[in-house]
């Protein structure tokens, strides 16, 4: 049974670091031309007032529920 354990460890650690790995190589203030959900062009005007946002309105009012 601590086999299984050990294994759900190592899974879960494997996958922490490659969700960090991942947000370190993503470059959070630069702003996208389209959104990273849906691939509909953002509004230049909301780049200009957000200059780190990668979705378009509508996904973000999604992604915050």
């Amino acid at each position: 049974m601590s086999d299984l354990f050990d294994r759900a460890s190592e899974l879960e650690q494997h996958f922490r670091e490659q969700a960090l790995a991942r947000y370190q190589t993503t470059d959070n203030t630069t702003s996208y031309s389209h959104c990273e959900d849906c691939g509909d062009p953002i509004p230049a005007a909301r780049r200009a007032v957000l200059s780190h946002c990668r979705r378009c309105v509508i996904c973000q009012q999604l992604a915050e529920g």
